[in-house]
């Protein structure tokens, strides 16, 4: 509370400071849409923290995908990870749901009022993109479950009553080229038509050299049909349909660091990536992915008279195939890793809305989600990973080791890590979800209006999953293996000082015949020193026979069995239920300033781990041990995280003046249970962090000194901190991969500040052409990017430069050249623990400069 009563007077300072500019004399003014709250309002009007990017600086700042829209959005990160998509979307430092498709994201992502319940649903090039709004904080009072850190809102073009259209060719480095077309027209006198499609491809910036295959390329299409039919002025129906497709091989994650395991990688005959931004790395599997996403959509909207009425249905279906080297070099260690995913979803939303002329405005709705995934992957052995093994075995002091035991254990030679061999997962999961919501805007005076918002959730899902597992080695329990090896060892070292006879079974039935009970004594002492040293690892300073050497090849047991549910234990089922809430005072200032004051909450439900790391909760453990149902080398875990819940508090201020705006929002947000999912280099560890906090103060300004000259500065700055989150997956202070506290730590991959500047000089030249200069800078201090990476090893610091120089014909053509990153900075925007080789880290660099020139006409 006291962060926040500081927020509030630095806001009335800005206030205070802002005061004489704002009072200037009124001018004519470009007025912004926003309709992501689900009502039509003005940007300044709209008492909420919104970032809206039009159609002009999408074209001009070449905005062709999600990744690019963070460059002009401060309080938005966007992530490209693992594959084409896994993309991760965080506002004010919160969210997630990239790399596992349990996941929901905690910012919802809606295309024209469509949820898209998984990123790789929302990462296809719109040809028809009119605008996007992006919703900072909480917003489930009028989205339901899945906005507890924001939303991204994203609004095309409906089709026109006139013939029009327009055509768009880009040609760019790394042999990109981007085509875009729109066609729109009317049918007959009450309905229109819009056509739209776009293609872009293009060569990858990055290569597997030991292929010769490029990586991080483009191969992407979209096509969108549209239907508005209006018989009469109060009623119209939009259907919309759409179908995207995507074939790209990625994505670059060189090595960023080299661990104790690279010798032995190099020992098979492999290579280790050493320059992250060469660009250059050396894979036996080429990464690829094919996406694809269809759907329709239909859009109802009607005046009844006292009120507008809206429906919208949606169906949608989508697929994701991909497979990756995984190990990350061009040794033979990982054969494959598939994974085949599969969603479609059914959503439904009824909207009641008052017609916004009386003191009192109001909306109630109903939402309804069903939800199907299915998710098939594997993890499959190449022919040197026994090598591998072999070779690390040595460096860790156990020459011959998987040799030894397979012997000991009467297994054929070559039976641990054999080519073929692995772990194949099958995970399904429904969920259903329902809610009903609804908000009233009250004028307490011609000034004051207050809000109240209230939704009411139910969220349920059912999942079942079971795997088929050949790796043998990790259904080993080294434990008690290893106590059956000691107790041998002992066994032998034992008879011998009391006898002075070797152990062999004349000797042994020899002493036994003249001194019975001999075998007996000497035997029950071995298996008490055995029992009481089984689970000692070894160390330099504890060497065998006190330990069990065994155990320093457990890091070689990262495909331990499955325990398959729902079972007798465990019902595979999550419900849950919420009322989240929206309370606001706005009050006019003046004409041209509003301030406003909120608090609102949001709500995620609870996400399951569709992976092979889904594991009982620890208070299952001795319940699945009683039904019979435990397996080899099992360890607790979790099954799902519980629910998100989150709170903010806001004050913002948003004032026009003659030459621009100002709009600016303090806040203090929490979110209770956050969802961390982090791959802990063998997989995806899921769980509830206990809370995180995040004060912050966000400032949007526009300023146009003299006509030809617009100035945009967006800024973000935030103090966030892990309030409480132990048991998290990260590295203790050797650097190691371990379960540490990080209560009272800054999150890693928030950034403090970010920054973005913009400058746009338009002049006419000529009587029918208008150049435009336009540049743009944005800037993100220094942050470890992911807590289980040292920030020694993988932290980033932002620092891009992007612009575009071109001409607009009156006749409608442009034309213009564009460049992004000019500078060519470097930094890496996620990094990881690799895969079967503990100490190493590999990332994934960000993308280098592109340049480009784009012809574009319009009719």
């Amino acid at each position: 509370m006291k962060k926040f009563l500081m927020l509030g007077t630095s806001l009335a300072m800005t206030t205070a400071f802002a005061a004489p500019a704002l009072a200037q004399d009124d001018m004519d003014e470009d007025v912004i849409t926003v309709t992501a709250t689900k009502r039509e309002q003005t940007l300044q009007e709209v008492p909420v923290a919104v970032s809206v990017v039009d159609d002009e600086v999408i074209e001009q700042a070449q905005i062709n995908d999600l990744m690019d829209l963070q460059s002009v959005v401060p309080s938005l990160r966007v992530s490209q990870l693992e594959r084409s998509g896994n993309t991760t979307f965080i506002i004010r430092g919160f969210g997630n749901g990239a790399n596992n498709v349990g996941i929901e994201p905690s910012v919802g992502v809606f295309i024209d009022g469509v949820y898209r319940s998984r990123s790789a649903a929302s990462i296809s090039d719109l040809p028809d993109l009119q605008r996007v709004e992006v919703l900072r904080g909480p917003q489930s009072t009028l989205f339901g479950k899945n906005a507890s850190a924001g939303v991204i809102s994203f609004v095309t073009a409906e089709p026109q009553f006139t013939l029009g259209g327009s055509l768009e060719a880009t040609l760019g480095n790394e042999n990109q080229r981007i085509l875009k077309g729109l066609i729109t027209g009317p049918i007959n006198d009450t309905s229109a038509f819009s056509l739209s499609g776009t293609m872009h491809k293009r060569d990858g910036y990055a290569e597997n050299t030991y292929l010769g295959e490029d990586l991080n390329e483009r191969n992407r299409w979209a096509v969108r049909a549209q239907y508005l039919y209006e018989p009469v002025p109060e009623v119209s129906l939009r259907i919309i349909a759409d179908l995207d497709r995507l074939d790209e091989d990625c994505c670059y994650a060189p090595n960023l660091f080299d661990g104790p395991t690279g010798n032995a990688i190099r020992a098979v005959g492999g290579t280790v990536s050493s320059d992250p931004y060469s660009y250059e790395t050396m894979l036996d599997i080429q990464p690829t992915n094919e996406v694809e996403n269809w759907g329709t959509s239909a859009h109802l909207d009607a005046d009844w008279g006292f009120a507008d009425f809206t429906s919208i249905t949606s169906y949608r279906e989508q697929s994701v195939k991909s497979n990756g080297d995984v190990d990350f070099t061009d040794a033979f260690l990982i054969a494959s890793n598939l994974n085949d995913v599969n969603v479609d979803t059914v959503t439904q939303e009824f909207r009641l809305t008052s017609k916004g002329n009386e003191r009192l405005d109001w909306m109630v709705g109903a939402y309804l989600f069903d939800e199907q995934v299915e998710n098939k992957s594997n993890v499959i052995f190449g022919n040197q990973f026994r090598d591998y093994g072999d070779v690390l075995a040595i460096s860790l002091g156990q020459p011959g080791a998987l040799d030894q035991l397979e012997a000991a254990l009467s297994l054929p030679n070559g039976t641990f890590f054999a080519p073929n061999t692995g772990s194949r997962e099958f995970l399904d999961q429904e969920n259903d979800s329902w809610s009903v919501f609804a908000q009233a805007d009250y004028e307490l005076t011609d000034r004051l209006t207050a809000t109240v918002g209230l939704n009411y959730t139910e969220d349920e899902k059912r999942v079942q999953g079971y795997t088929i597992n050949d790796d043998v080695f990790a259904s080993l329990d080294l434990e008690q293996v290893g106590n059956g090896l000691i107790t041998q060892q002992a066994f032998a070292q034992a008879f011998f000082d009391a006898t002075g006879f070797v152990a062999t079974p004349s000797n042994i039935a020899l002493v036994e015949g003249l001194m019975p009970g001999t075998q007996a004594a000497v035997l029950a002492g071995a298996s008490a020193f055995a029992s009481a040293v089984d689970s000692v690892p070894c160390s330099a300073s504890n060497p065998p026979p006190a330990c069990n050497p065994l155990l320093t090849l457990q890091p070689f047991q990262f495909l331990p069995p499955f325990v398959a549910f729902p079972n007798e234990v465990e019902d595979g089922k999550t419900k849950d239920d919420n009322v989240s809430y929206t309370v606001r005072l706005a009050y006019e200032l003046t004409p041209r300033i509003n301030i406003y004051g909120s608090v609102a909450t949001g709500f995620k439900a609870s996400s399951f781990n569709l992976s092979r790391d889904s594991k009982p909760f620890p208070s299952d453990i001795a319940a699945l041990d009683s039904a019979g149902l435990l397996v080899p080398n099992l360890s607790p875990g979790t099954r799902y995280a519980g629910p998100e819940e989150s709170m903010v508090y806001e004050l913002g201020m948003k004032a026009q003046f003659d030459r621009g705006s100002l709009n600016v929002t303090v806040f203090d947000q929490t979110i209770d249970g956050f969802q961390s999912v982090i791959f802990t280099g063998t997989g995806f560890g899921l769980t509830n962090a206990g809370e995180q906090s995040t004060t912050g103060i966000e400032i949007d300004a526009t300023f146009q000194p003299i006509d030809p000259l617009t100035l945009t500065f967006s800024g973000t700055f935030l103090d966030p901190v892990y309030d409480s989150f132990v048991g998290a997956n990260g590295v203790d202070e050797t650097g190691a991969q371990a379960t540490v506290d990080l209560s009272g730590t800054q999150p890693a991959g928030i950034h403090t500040m970010s920054l973005f500047f913009s400058a746009l000089y338009e002049t006419p030249i000529g009587d029918d052409k208008m150049l435009f200069i336009r540049g743009a800078y944005q800037y993100e201090d220094e942050v470890q990017v992911v807590e289980n990476v040292p920030a020694s090893v993988a932290s980033r610091e932002v620092n891009l430069l992007n612009g575009s120089v071109g001409i607009n014909w009156d006749n409608g053509v442009r034309a213009f050249v564009w460049g992004r990153n000019l500078t060519d900075e470097q930094f890496y925007q996620s990094a990881f623990p690799t895969t079967a080789q503990n100490g190493s880290y590999n990332g994934y660099p960000n993308q280098p400069r592109s340049y480009g020139v784009t012809l574009r006409k319009e009719w």
